[in-house]
């Protein structure tokens, strides 16, 4: 700072103000100084600065799964946003493991971090312990945490679900197959209820058989598929909890000899960029992917700068079924129209 200083001719002081932000400078004496640092080619301690005003100006963000392309945009939105404050974004992904969300929480909190926003791997009463050893704003994204009172952007799920599933059963399906997510995570639960919700409204029985558990990973959506797809009475349609399992789906469908949808309907939760590129184009449920990271994001930036106080806020938003071609109507429901077609 002594060399900028001089070139600038300002005292240290001055230059300090400047470059830490703890105090108002003139905008004549401020523009001196930042010439002066950009002629000597001066570089900022960022460690020195973050130790001095007990901020790094960096966000903690972990998500579940960074391959899964609902995370990778929520995370690049996020990004987008906080970068536009001033803030810098500290990544992790914990894998869908909650030993391994507990211990980046932890390592981001010792790297003091401003604030954290996290994508749950799961319930998880080890993070609220954590977490209340902090006094750092914190906001969920995607999904609920059991015990974690604090701010959160979620979807309404159960909903979303019981809209797709109704659409299925609207096309004559009676045998809708179901590959759910963990019920340990409130995602899992809450889209697993919607599936069940549109049976109980339609008045047909919930069968255990046709639930089975993907996890969230293509793998064992695979050989969640295969064993839907193998019954002595398999579903005419299945609904994939999310997109990574529906890559699973449709690679079992084509192993197994069957064509969708001549043979079997797919929808699936989570739009994502090449659904509509598939053969055939998949029916998925969208998730405002953007108004997610922009309002997490801003509940961040609202409780760093003070100007929101008061208890969490719990922002749900809604899902968008987007009707493609890999769903058709059973064929109960096409007979029945040409049969009433041919009576008139």
């Amino acid at each position: 700072m002594l060399h900028v200083a001089a070139a600038a001719r300002v005292s240290v002081a001055t230059v300090s103000a400047v470059v830490n932000g703890t105090a108002a400078v003139s905008p004549a004496l401020t523009a001196r100084i930042e010439a002066a640092i950009k002629e000597i080619g001066y570089k900022r301690n960022a460690i020195a600065r973050s130790l001095k005003l007990g901020k790094t100006r960096t966000i903690g963000l972990t998500v579940a799964d960074i391959t899964n392309p609902f995370f990778t945009d929520v995370v690049a939105v996020i990004q987008e946003v906080l970068h536009r404050a001033g803030y810098a974004v500290m990544l992790c992904c914990n894998d869908e493991n909650i030993e391994t969300q507990d211990e980046q929480v932890q390592l981001l909190l010792d790297r003091m971090v401003d604030g954290l926003i996290i994508a749950p791997a799961g319930d998880d009463a080890n993070l609220e312990r954590i977490l209340q050893g902090t006094n750092v704003p914190v906001v969920l994204i995607d999904r609920a945490c059991d015990g974690v009172e604090t701010d959160a952007v979620t979807l309404d799920n159960q909903r979303a679900v019981f809209d797709a599933a109704t659409y299925l059963l609207h096309l004559g399906h009676r045998r809708v197959g179901y590959i759910s997510g963990p019920l340990d995570t409130s995602t899992g639960r809450d889209r697993l209820a919607g599936y069940r919700g549109a049976l109980e409204a339609a008045g047909i029985a919930f069968e255990d058989q046709l639930v089975r558990f993907g996890n969230f990973r293509e793998a064992e959506a695979y050989k969640a598929a295969m064993q839907l797809l193998t019954l002595s009475e398999r579903p005419t349609a299945i609904f994939s909890a999310n997109n990574l399992m529906v890559i699973g789906v449709m690679k079992a469908i084509r192993d197994i000899g069957l064509s969708c949808p001549e043979d079997i309907s797919v929808a699936c939760f989570d739009d994502f960029p090449w659904a509509d590129v598939f053969r055939p184009q998949l029916t998925t449920v969208a998730q405002p992917v953007r108004a997610i990271g922009e309002q997490a994001a801003q509940l961040m930036l609202d409780r760093l700068g003070g100007g929101s106080e008061g208890g969490p806020r719990r922002l749900v938003l809604q899902g968008r079924l987007m009707v493609r071609s890999s769903c058709r109507p059973h064929a109960s429901l096409v007979q029945g129209a040409r049969q009433a077609a041919g009576g008139e």
